[in-house]
């Protein structure tokens, strides 16, 4: 059977960035400013520039990925796109968009959605597909997120998607690539809070109109708070832990020696909580303070985080874990470096 590897990655952040003081005054002082960065865990977050559409930001992590990578972008097969719904025109598709936009012109694209658990779930697809189709060598996962458009801050239910940023980012994963092979994953959700949390005005049961235009732009809302927040509180971290060990178990490799983990940002304390929970210690993740949270670029915002701070070494075992509003959890187990025998 095919293997598969990593071959990169790209980022793309934008220049413009919002305070947790700035975040606090427009609380209007509900939250301060230190409990935004001790318990809601950043300091700043990225927010889009005039010319950061979802779309343009996919575009920009993609070239960075090929940059530093040198795939030509004619060896590309397929681009997956995990970007945002939330982009410059709504119906058209932001893989293909992104595909002529870096001229991968031999490549055909789709777009996918799981919410912040997308790029996890799309590297399973990706690998999925590398295995079963000996025509597909090589797959773009990339996409962009500003979700935090939406948030309106005088929301107190919100408080947990206070940290929703923007930015984007971009993968390549090829088929028997010799280098940084990712092995199994696993995914699963949770129906009961499909509309739990989502944007309340701008779809077809309350559409747009003259007199709520201006509500609609900041209506991403917890639609029934108090359930998703008990549901969370019971099924969330078991249900986290759960992947974690299905993953490690599918790819036959010992929890044990995860050696980092790529993680999304969350409150402070469940990061420091998960990371007892996995036996790990603070230089074996990367907090994204000073981030926030991207939605689903996080895991590959981590990973090259990593890269380029060289937590990364021969043989290092790496898991990307991630979830979503509706409710999904996923993970995958990767082993960086040089392919061994063992995994060949």
């Amino acid at each position: 059977m095919r293997t598969v590897g990593i071959v990169g990655t790209g980022i793309y952040i934008p220049e413009t960035f919002m305070t947790a003081r700035e975040i606090s005054e427009l609380t209007n002082g509900t939250w301060t400013e230190d409990a935004v960065i001790h318990k809601l865990g950043f300091t700043k977050k990225p927010v889009p520039g005039l010319e950061d559409g979802t779309q343009e930001m996919g575009v920009k992590a993609a070239l960075d990925c090929l940059k530093r990578t040198g795939i030509d972008p004619l060896e590309i097969d397929v681009i997956l796109c995990m970007g945002e719904e939330w982009k410059e025109y709504p119906l058209t598709t932001s893989a293909i968009y992104i595909q002529e936009k870096i001229g991968a012109t031999n490549a055909w694209g789709i777009d996918i959605q799981n919410r912040c658990c997308t790029t996890v779930t799309a590297m399973k697809i990706a690998k999925d597909m590398l295995v079963a189709d000996e025509n597909i060598q090589t797959i773009m996962i990339c996409g962009g997120y500003r979700n935090g458009d939406f948030v309106d801050y005088s929301d107190k239910n919100m408080s947990m998607m206070f940290n929703l940023g923007a930015g984007a980012g971009a993968i390549i994963l090829k088929a028997d690539y010799p280098r940084n092979v990712l092995l199994e994953s696993h995914i699963m959700s949770d129906g009961s809070m499909a509309r739990d949390a989502g944007v309340e005005i701008g779809g077809t049961i309350n559409p747009i109109t003259d007199k709520n235009y201006k509500e609609a732009y900041k209506s991403l809302r917890l639609l029934d708070a108090e359930h998703m927040k008990n549901r969370l509180n019971d099924v969330s971290m078991k249900n986290w832990m759960n992947c974690i060990d299905q993953a490690f178990s599918k790819s036959k490799v010992d929890k044990k020696e995860l050696d980092y983990l790529a993680v999304l940002h969350f409150k402070a304390s469940m990061h420091k909580h998960m990371l007892e929970l996995l036996g790990l210690n603070e230089n074996q993740s990367i907090y994204l303070s000073e981030y926030g949270h991207i939605g689903q670029v996080d895991q590959i915002l981590s990973l090259h985080l990593a890269i380029e701070s060289g937590k990364l070494h021969q043989g290092s075992v790496i898991s990307m874990i991630a979830a979503g509003i509706g409710y999904a959890w996923a993970a995958n187990v990767i082993i960086w470096g040089e392919r061994s025998e063992e995994i060949a």
